[in-house]
């Protein structure tokens, strides 16, 4: 069955490109209401759908939407990511301001908070967009891909030159809790060189330390190190899952990317729905819907760090 938060929660910190201050409450929702967020600093047309036709097209840092009434919501994948991969299919999502807060950089925060207010079971059953053919994008040397597979699969490689990040590739079912376990916990993460491009250029002015692996070369910057050796894939991962949420259903098929980003994430989908050939929207039955991310969650799926938060 379809599900929403019990109770709202809340979210407060700053943006990582804005540097401006926001907070974010999920709110319940009801049955096939879907994931809308809505600017609360702004009148007017202020509603936003999470979904994959309103991300601004070329945006390669972060998610971007964008509604009729060019009223903009950015940053938003690791929300959606925790959203998804708690197994939450409607929500209202309210921010003060144009950037989802970044937190630690990570989706635990988020994950932490939702399964803190718990889910409430709602009567509809649960409909998922099922792959029929592989579809694939590609950018250079980017790719990114979609075939056939009876549940979600993600399988991602990066490759970068600095040592502490280098080659890394990591495959997962996310079925059940998995990426409550696997990838919630992982941080953005960037190069010392990167940062300082950005910040020339008027971005990542919220980016600290705190809330973002900086490497430089072969060291890592940032205090207390790695949460994984292979955060940085893990963290790509947990974009791409944010990213095929603005589906507006679960999606059942693998998911393959190399050195792909946001963009082409929303390349992909774009590429599924202009083919009718290429999927089917299908009502779960339960064996399906039990293998979908965030079926039977529990509190012992959290990294060790989070039991105490939703204690």
């Amino acid at each position: 069955m379809q599900t929403t938060v019990k109770n709202s929660v809340s979210f407060s910190g700053t943006g990582l490109h804005s540097g401006k201050p926001a907070t974010l409450t999920v709110c319940p929702a009801s049955a096939e209401y879907g994931i809308w967020f809505r600017r609360t600093d702004l009148s007017g047309n202020t509603l936003v759908p999470a979904r994959w036709d309103a991300v601004i097209e070329g945006a390669a840092l972060c998610t971007r939407l964008r509604n009729s009434a060019d009223v903009e919501v950015s940053t938003v994948e690791h929300i959606m990511a925790a959203l998804a991969g708690c197994g939450i299919h409607n929500a209202f999502v309210e921010v003060d301001g144009p950037e989802v807060p970044i937190l630690d950089g990570s989706a635990r925060p988020f994950v932490e908070g939702l399964m803190r207010v718990g889910t409430q079971v709602l009567n509809a059953p649960v409909r998922a967009f099922e792959v029929l053919k592989t579809v694939e994008v590609r950018q250079g040397e980017a790719v990114a891909r979609l075939e056939p597979s009876s549940s979600l699969f993600i399988d991602f490689k990066i490759e970068f030159s600095d040592a502490a990040i280098g080659n890394q590739g990591k495959t997962l079912s996310l079925s059940n809790g998995n990426f409550v376990r696997e990838l919630c916990d992982s941080r953005t993460f960037c190069r010392q060189s990167d940062v300082d491009a950005m910040r020339a250029n008027g971005l990542a002015l919220g980016g600290t330390m705190e809330n973002a692996v900086v490497v430089d070369g072969a060291k890592v910057l940032s205090p207390g190190g790695l949460r994984h050796d292979d955060e940085a894939v893990r963290h790509k991962m947990l974009d791409a899952l944010g990213d095929l949420a603005l589906a507006g259903a679960p999606v059942l098929g693998r998911y393959t990317g190399f050195r792909a980003g946001h963009a082409l994430t929303n390349q992909l989908l774009r590429a599924l729905f202009a083919d009718p050939n290429a999927f089917r929207m299908i009502t779960c039955s339960s064996d399906t819907a039990a293998r979908l991310p965030g079926a039977g969650l529990h509190k012992s799926d959290l990294p060790e760090a989070s039991v105490q938060a939703i204690a």
